[in-house]
């Protein structure tokens, strides 16, 4: 097992979080399997009581883990599936090692923050990173390590010195540490400024670690002098110092990362060099170039409690960001404070009720995220209302959706006292109630969290046909409150169709207005699945119907279930198999979304069937995995750019002149195919 561990210095918020991300990206470019672990050193257990404001949104995992928001970066980078145990807290130590002396574990010794404390911050690391969490068997190749706050913080110290000792005790070659810190430009000389680095790597020498790469946060690439000054006081290559400059996207920082070739920095002091190719990153790039040209925009108004911070809704924005890509569109988030749209704000602050209600009726569409508490929440009810009213796109998510039931039940129903017991203990029209089995005295992992089974209760509904027609779901849940299933039956008499529901049936999990563009609320977070190039299925609903393509988008999803899709919540992923580590072929899924083909998919089709036959021939022959590997991304990148050309086409006469470059590309498809198989069958 192989270490890399991401250090921050100077000041907070420089992105290491993105950095550490974009490290695993290139590694895994490279080849390698990778994990990620999150080291947060203050005392709490998890994220889960923290505030947004203070600490940004909590991530939730599938095995129910409250985790720091990193863990998602890590996680939509990566496109691995990580547990609660890969963020580390000093909460989590404390409490590991308390629990183990008061069984009786250390006989009777002082229990100290040296050994004791810093011996079970090395063995959790261990533990963790040996999981795999990438779908395959077996230990990851690499670990990616990432150490919250700055050096000289006070609460990390146990920390850097169990990584100091951790680091002499795997050794060279085993070992790399990356320092992230801030040169800034001084708009009065225009100079890049290097003592903040210097100071930030005398500090974290003197604590016992000496970085082996620094990565330079400035708004402009640094220069070459620059490098030659930090690389003296430093004591650090000045090929080992990296510049991670402003970009338009945050996609762009693997590319960064590669064109400095920090992976050749990194690979060397791992001693991987020879064992690994160089980085494949097609996709970033292309997915990277295609955010940077989108010029049409779709706006979506971001109804929230947490408007103020931006990561108090991270996993939203990027959920949003993905869906709105797959569609060619720019996005425009325009975030508005519930609470100023309430009557309330009118009387107080007028020009605040102004600007929100413009923002929220020059939308295309309207989101309503989870949260907690009453404030806001009038506002939020008045959102929902309007959407369902002037038919604008609209999704509830967890605390959206039981909004959106409560005003359909106001509005609709004529209950006027309709209300949560969240807001109102006492409401005589209950719409939303606590959970049965949650606990009303602690509130740390106590409510429904992790992925939870949604059973689709009919086909012919928006959210089913966005996810592939499956009969069910897998999506992850946080949330103590419920629709009060005794309301159903009236909701339902009344026009408001629950569409899907747990597996118990008393659970509601997704509403819709059938008769509506595209109005629908879910229980759980659809966010926290959407992946680069693989958005939420719910997130591209809305999208698709804010900037009129819903109806292609939705047959679309028809025909993939047609060209027989694996099952699962999202669209298949590219595997790993050029770089030998698959076991077996799997089926050729695109790994670029399909989105609409409309009355052109039975051509697909059939570029599909014979590319499925090319596969075959590749097992049939006992071609080896290696090889099978290369033919496999070969047939995968042929079918990727057929999606391609028939999302671009405009014309029959474009269609007809399009589909025959992609018969011709298939022909010389197979003469490769042939040549790869023809030379390893004479090995």
């Amino acid at each position: 097992m192989k270490y890399v561990l991401v250090t921050g210095g100077v000041v907070s918020g420089l992105g290491k979080g993105v950095t550490a991300s974009s490290i695993g990206v290139v590694l895994k470019a490279c080849g390698l399997r990778v994990t990620s672990i999150k080291i947060d050193p203050y005392l709490n257990t998890d994220a889960g009581t923290m505030s947004p404001f203070e600490h940004g949104e909590v991530f939730v995992l599938d095995d129910g883990g409250e985790v720091d928001l990193d863990l998602g970066n890590y996680e939509r980078f990566l496109d691995v599936k990580l547990t609660r145990d890969h963020n580390i807290t000093t909460g989590k130590i404390y409490q590991a090692v308390i629990n183990k002396e008061r069984r009786g574990d250390y006989l009777g010794k002082t229990v100290q923050v040296v050994p004791h404390i810093t011996d079970a911050i090395q063995e959790w690391i261990e533990r963790v990173a040996k999981i795999p969490v990438d779908g395959k068997e077996g230990a990851p190749d690499v670990c990616v390590i990432e150490l919250g706050g700055t050096i000289g913080d006070i609460e990390s110290m146990p920390f850097i010195e169990a990584l100091g000792q951790f680091s002499y005790r795997f050794g060279p070659g085993n070992f790399c540490l990356i320092h992230v810190s801030l040169v800034p430009v001084l708009d009065v000389v225009g100079e890049q400024k290097t003592k903040p680095t210097q100071h930030s790597v005398r500090g974290l020498r003197g604590q016992g670690l000496t970085p082996h790469i620094l990565a330079c946060r400035s708004t402009t690439a640094l220069d070459e002098n620059v490098k030659e000054k930090l690389s003296q006081f430093c004591q650090v290559p000045a090929a080992n110092i990296i510049t991670l400059y402003d970009v338009p996207n945050i996609w762009h920082i693997p590319l960064l990362l590669r064109d400095q070739k920090a992976h050749e920095a990194i690979l060397k002091v791992l001693n991987l060099h020879s064992t690994t190719k160089g980085p494949v990153l097609k996709e970033w790039t292309s997915r990277a170039e295609i955010c940077d040209k989108l010029h049409e925009p779709v706006r979506i108004a971001m109804v929230g409690k947490y408007t103020g911070l931006s990561d108090s809704y991270l996993s939203v924005s990027k959920a949003l960001l993905h869906a709105s890509v797959a569609c060619r569109k720019k996005l425009i988030v325009d975030w508005v404070p519930s609470s100023n749209l309430e009557d309330g704000t009118k009387n107080e602050n007028p020009d605040a009720y102004k600007a929100a209600w413009k923002l929220l009726k020059g939308a295309d569409g309207i989101l309503v995220p989870g949260g907690f508490g009453d404030r806001g929440v009038e506002g939020k009810i008045l959102a929902a209302k309007y959407a369902r009213e002037q038919r604008i796109p609209f999704l509830g998510i967890c605390l959206g959706m039981q909004i959106a039931v409560i005003e359909f039940a106001r509005s609709v129903l004529g209950l006027k006292d309709a209300n949560s017991t969240e807001f109102d203990p006492n409401t005589k029209q209950p719409c939303v109630i606590f959970m049965p089995e949650g606990s009303k005295t602690h509130m740390g992992g106590t409510m429904r969290l992790g992925s939870r089974r949604t059973h689709f209760q009919v086909m012919d509904c928006k959210s089913a046909k966005l996810y592939g027609n499956q009969r069910y779901i897998d999506e992850r849940h946080r949330h103590r409150y419920e629709v009060n299933p005794e309301m159903v039956a009236d909701l339902e008499n009344a026009g408001l169709s629950f569409t899907g529901k747990d597996e118990t049936g008393q659970r509601m999990e997704i509403i819709e207005l059938p008769n509506h563009p595209y109005y629908i609320g879910v229980q759980f977070h659809p966010e926290f699945k959407s992946r680069p190039g693989r958005p939420s299925a719910l997130f591209l609903g809305l999208i698709a119907a804010a900037c009129g393509k819903l109806d292609s988008v939705l047959q679309g999803h028809d025909s993939r279930e047609k060209l027989h899709c694996e099952t699962g919540n999202h669209l298949p992923t590219k595997k790993d198999y050029q770089y030998g580590h698959a076991t077996k072929p799997a089926a050729i899924l695109p790994n670029a979304a399909i989105y609409s083909f409309g009355n052109k998919h039975d051509a697909v089709k059939e570029i599909w069937k014979k590319l499925l036959e090319l596969q075959q021939i590749c097992s049939d022959m006992a071609v080896p995995v290696e090889a099978q590997g290369e033919i496999l991304y070969s047939i995968e990148s042929q079918l990727e750019t057929a999606v391609t050309i028939f999302q671009t086409g405009t014309t029959a006469l474009q269609n007809a002149k399009k589909l025959q470059k992609i018969f011709i590309a298939i022909i010389i498809l197979q003469l490769i195919v042939a040549v790869i198989v023809v030379g390893y069958l004479k090995k």
